[in-house]
């Protein structure tokens, strides 16, 4: 049997004091599980800080770290497919570089696709053990004391408030069932993956269509529950105003509204 490759992409926007935490923590967690075939790719687009000098650093120390530098206009989504196109290995894995997932979630992600190849695994804030920002402990912290911590952090309330809202409705909307479709941290076998999913998004809008195409091609999604963690340096890209927010978000509804509508269609046929 072919050994297990993954290649972990981090797209990044200023985020070179969150890199120098998060690399090494992910190496330590490849080696916990004796992964040997692994890379971890950041796809910079076009920092003003000093990522790209700290990640040349890194890789003369260890050579499965590497940088992508774009020099198109800035995309979440395109930088991710950017990140698929050059990764060396059969598995893909992408999250947030800002720390809020950390690399305990990380390695139970891959343990469980380890234990299956075949699916694609989704770390969810809305399933059992998951818990969105501010959380301190899940299930005991309430919605309020949440907040509280958010506000005392580098994140925004109004952002996790409105991602708890378009969730439940993107959830209504699809078939799929999956809970947290804005999560951005998901890892799966690179072969599936449809390029348009990318290409045709906005933002974090490309999640919606990637769950939505597996769910049609019958490929299996697990959603494995995570503490979302609290952003550690630097600032949030989402928006800080209702109207900066809410053009973030309307994407994710239109998508989910294509996808419905394509699902219709092809029911009719």
């Amino acid at each position: 049997m072919a050994q297990f490759g993954i290649t972990v992409i981090l797209p990044t926007l200023n985020e070179e004091k969150n890199l120098q935490i998060l690399i090494p923590e992910l190496v330590n967690v490849f080696k916990d599980l004796s992964l040997e075939k692994y890379e971890i790719l950041i796809v910079d687009d076009s920092s003003e800080d000093q990522t790209e000098r700290l990640i040349e650093k890194l890789s003369q120390k260890n050579k499965k770290i590497d940088i992508f530098q774009r020099k198109t206009d800035r995309s979440l989504p395109m930088s991710i497919l950017d990140g698929i196109k050059n990764s060396k290995n059969d598995y893909v894995m992408w999250l947030d570089a800002d720390g809020s997932m950390g690399h305990e979630a990380v390695k139970e992600l891959l343990e469980h696709q380890i234990m299956n190849k075949n699916s694609f695994i989704v770390g969810s804030r809305f399933v059992l053990g998951g818990g969105y920002k501010g959380i301190e402990e899940t299930g005991k912290t309430s919605f309020f004391r949440a907040m509280i911590n958010v506000s005392k952090s580098n994140d925004s309330v109004l952002a996790t408030i409105l991602s708890k809202i378009f969730n439940n409705i993107l959830y209504l909307l699809l078939p799929s069932k999956v809970k947290d479709l804005t999560s951005g941290f998901i890892v799966g076998p690179k072969k599936y993956i449809n390029e348009e999913v990318f290409i045709k998004s906005n933002y974090g809008d490309y999640f919606v269509y990637l769950v939505d195409d597996l769910y049609k091609k019958n490929i299996e999604i697990i959603e494995v529950g995570y503490l979302c963690e609290m952003r550690m340096h630097g600032t949030s890209k989402t928006g800080s105003s209702i109207r900066q927010l809410i053009n973030r978000g309307f994407p994710y509804i239109i998508a989910a509204l294509k996808c419905r509508m394509s699902t219709n269609e092809n029911k009719r046929q």
